[in-house]
């Protein structure tokens, strides 16, 4: 027996050596992507993202956050209705903006780190599902994705969606696979993040809430079912907590916010000329192209192709898919048929071409298209082992897997961004400062729907003699408002106040609305008599800044 025992030990090392190897290469893999989407997405990063008003605004709450103690109830206001996002995305931001004064350097910097930290969640999820292939082939396109890139490089609120929901549904598949309650409640944190970056996120509930129940309802009665009911009863507790603001607003507000989701949703979404049918297909491929190879309208042709090919691979790896793995493709699947549905009917932007980006109403889905282009290469491979041309199936999926990265590296985001970024921005607001004088400053914009907040921010952080930002109008913007919609002031008419004041009046023109920025436009916003053009230029491409002084200072 003892020489024996020796004998039957043997064949152990080899038998645990191949785990190990799998988790050598994983942790390669890993680190990989990662190092590649850090690589994308940190360099240059202050003047990467643009910068406009929306970036302005919320700089702008976090500023007050920090030093005026001012709590955001609401988070920064929707493009499809009179609603908001929720106010989490400036808490969950505001340590960075303390650390830092409201440095947009570091809260972006946040950002982007949390998107590469997204190529690692979804490198697992589709390693988890589908072995090293899918994980290296999910990472490796998220890593390298330009709309990865470009929504994670920026400070807005659609920017954090990449990795919550990620983590929300990874979450709920680790629930679903170890059969621990507590993964419910990391998918619910993602989800409630997901949902108040932005408030189409919604549409991922109802598909996380329907696998819990039916993890609820297959749970056998006994300790396995008081766990689930528990973390049930804690994902309530994560809810509540994270539109705890929201409900503070709705009590205090008379329900406004809901008073006006729910006129949107009576009027039954956004109007579109195309037909229900054509609107729904053309929504699906714009989901699906969109973190594949760009916007669809942009890149039509390819991007209707890559649509097709993505939505047959999922399709088919839900039918005829590993049996460990077929119950999660068909649940990402129909999560991804769910959102295309109702974004399809709801919101009718999306089947437009539009001057402004609307491809970020959709980004929560992009994690289900990534790991299902992993799945679907890692089935093709292994599919190829049993051809007769073995090398030729292979080097085509190779080659397809190949096509998508190098696309994606050779179309990245400009870097500086065009409008030059924060820097641009903050070296306008100091020539600004140095045209004014010293001169209290009046921010004017044109069109005047438009918040001035891309160069209100930067001059609020440099000094304190601005005033006219989106959520604190001057009697001078308020009148300037009324004279372009036309509801009463007079064209260049300023309140008697405001031209007593000595202070100067700053126009931010631009061209993407206003034909002719420094002409009548300018003209009709600043008053005929009292003041003098001190200083104009073009602080971005398309974006034009006068500064205007009293003409007897």
């Amino acid at each position: 027996m003892t020489t024996a025992e020796p004998a039957m030990a043997g064949p152990a090392p080899a038998e645990s050596a191949a785990p190990d190897r799998l988790r050598r290469a994983d942790l390669v893999a890993l680190i990989g992507v990662m190092v590649i989407a850090a690589l994308l997405r940190l360099p240059g990063l202050a003047a990467r993202g643009g910068w406009d008003a929306d970036q302005g605004s919320e700089m702008i709450v976090l500023w007050r956050l920090i030093h005026g103690g001012q709590i955001p109830l609401l988070g920064p206001p929707t493009s499809i209705g009179d609603f908001h996002h929720g106010a989490l995305y400036y808490f969950l931001l505001a340590p960075f903006a303390w650390i830092s004064n409201a440095d947009p350097r570091v809260v972006v910097g946040a950002i982007a780190i949390g998107g590469v930290a997204a190529v690692g969640v979804t490198w697992w999820l589709a390693r988890s599902i589908g072995g090293p292939l899918a994980g290296l082939v999910a990472g490796l396109l998220v890593a390298v994705s330009t709309s990865a890139i470009s929504e994670t490089t920026i400070v807005w609120n659609p920017s954090l969606v990449a990795l919550s929901s990620s983590v929300a549904l990874a979450g709920a598949w680790q629930a679903q696979r170890t059969g621990h309650a507590r993964w419910w409640i990391v998918a619910a944190v993602g989800l409630v993040v997901t949902m108040q970056c932005h408030v189409l996120g919604i549409v991922l509930a109802p598909p996380l809430v329907g696998r819990y129940l039916l993890d609820l309802r297959r749970s056998p009665t006994g300790e396995s079912r008081r766990r689930l009911v528990g973390a049930g009863l804690a994902v309530v507790l994560v809810v509540v907590i994270g539109y705890l603001p929201l409900i503070a607003h709705e009590l205090g507000g008379g329900f406004s916010e809901t008073r006006a989701a729910l006129a949107f949703l009576g009027a039954g979404g956004q109007a579109v000329a195309l037909s229900l049918p054509a609107r729904l297909l053309f929504v699906a491929l714009r989901i699906v192209a969109w973190p594949l190879v760009g916007s669809l309208t942009d890149q039509l042709g390819l991007g209707a192709l890559v649509g097709v090919v993505t939505l047959a691979g999922i399709a088919w790896q839900a039918l005829a898919g590993s049996e460990s793995g077929r119950g999660e493709v068909r649940f990402l699947g129909l999560t991804l048929v769910f959102g295309c549905l109702v974004l399809g009917a709801g919101v009718g932007s999306l089947a437009t071409v539009t001057l402004l980006p609307v491809d970020q109403y959709h980004a929560f889905l992009d994690p289900i298209v990534f790991v299902g282009v992993g799945l679907t290469v890692a089935a093709l491979w292994q599919l190829a082992r049993a051809m007769p041309s073995r090398a030729v199936a292979r080097g085509l999926v190779a080659a397809g897997t190949a096509g998508l990265v190098l696309f994606n590296l050779a179309s990245q985001p400009p870097s500086p961004a065009l409008d030059g970024g924060w820097p641009a921005a903050e070296q306008a607001s100091q020539r600004i400062l140095a045209a004014s004088a010293g001169d209290p400053i009046e921010l004017r914009s044109l069109p005047a729907f438009k918040a001035t907040d891309a160069y209100g921010f930067p001059l609020i952080r440099a000094s304190t003699r601005v005033t006219g930002t989106m959520d604190t109008p001057t009697a001078w913007s308020t009148a300037a408002a009324r004279s372009a919609s036309g509801t009463g002031a007079v064209a260049g008419e300023v309140p008697a106040a405001v031209l007593a004041s000595g202070g100067a009046i700053v126009t931010i023109c631009d061209a993407l609305f206003v034909a002719d920025c420094g002409g009548s436009a300018e003209a009709a916003a600043v008053p005929a008599t009292g003041f003098r053009l001190a200083d104009r230029f073009l602080a971005a491409p398309g974006r034009t800044i006068s500064v205007y002084l009293p003409a007897n200072p």
